[in-house]
């Protein structure tokens, strides 16, 4: 027969068992000693009673590093800010990176509940709500940014803020970017074949573009990396957008008060001068 484990000389009784008898008395004598260890166990209970849980809200961006908004380890103003608006709202963000389109898609699809940071197009209200809706509402975007033309050093290719002139051949752009409708309006062959901005570089480099468009971060890193001694930044911006936090169609129907309050506190958070502190030093250390 197998030892008991059981410790000699203590019996013991099931918590119920002993909860109860606590209560009763059964185990304390005397009066102040029963009311304490019924204080004590029901503050032991209380302890053990699951702690309050913040809500969350399940939010895509591009797996790519954006400096100095963003970066794929959750990193950057873009990320700052979301995590001062949710300990300001008591929510929890748990952030997904993945291919940009395929986070458009899983907004469509009601998978996450929001996607950042996406610039303002017709089509992608299709896609989620944006602040303020049809006319989105600039005071509750995350960011503002810029797109910029890039040429081979000793292109003649120029954009004067109204039109292109000597370009020869596509100005290529990064896939699913809202840029594209904007070179589109300007009458120029685009090419929609490349998913980084370090590509679009290497395509130009090879002469397989006229030029490339990309956003301000991304040209800044350019310029600062080992293809700059080949590359001209033209100073002129193509366009320049607010970026948002848009929510889905689902969490907009099932809860507008929330989507308001997160856009709302957005807003603050970033016109906070905690906020604007980090947005210098970083946004001065990337440019």
């Amino acid at each position: 027969m197998a030892p008991s484990s059981r410790r000699p000389g203590i019996r013991t009784h099931p918590p119920e068992v002993t909860l109860r008898a606590a209560l009763d008395g059964d185990t304390v004598n005397h009066a102040g000693g029963r009311r304490g260890c019924a204080l004590l166990l029901l503050l032991l209970l209380g302890a053990a009673l699951p702690a309050h849980a913040s809500r969350t809200i399940t939010l895509c961006f591009e797996r790519q590093d954006v400096p100095p908004w963003r970066s794929v380890a959750a990193s950057g103003l873009n990320f700052e800010l979301l995590n001062a608006v949710a300990q300001k709202l008591d929510l929890h963000f748990d952030y997904q990176s993945m291919p940009w389109k395929r986070c458009l898609a899983q907004l469509q699809e009601n998978a996450v509940d929001g996607a950042f940071a996406v610039s303002f197009k017709a089509d992608r209200m299709a896609l989620g709500v944006y602040p303020g809706g049809a006319e989105p509402d600039a005071s509750k975007r995350m960011h503002v940014d810029r797109y910029v033309l890039l040429r081979r050093k000793g292109s003649r290719v120029d954009w004067d803020g109204k039109q292109f002139r000597d370009l020869e051949g596509a100005v290529g752009f990064q896939l699913g970017y809202s840029v594209g409708d904007f070179l589109r309006a300007q009458h120029v062959v685009v090419d929609e074949g490349s998913g980084r901005a370090t590509e679009l570089a290497q395509k130009l480099l090879a002469g397989r573009l006229g030029a490339a468009a990309v956003g301000g971060s991304d040209g800044a890193t350019l310029m600062a990396g080992p293809l700059a001694g080949q590359l001209e930044m033209l100073p002129t911006a193509l366009v320049e957008k607010p970026y948002y936090l848009i929510v889905s169609h689902a969490l907009a129907g099932a809860d507008a008060a929330l989507a308001a309050r997160i856009w709302q506190a957005i807003e603050q958070v970033r016109e906070g001068a905690a906020y604007k502190k980090q947005e210098r030093q970083l946004a001065g250390a990337h440019h």
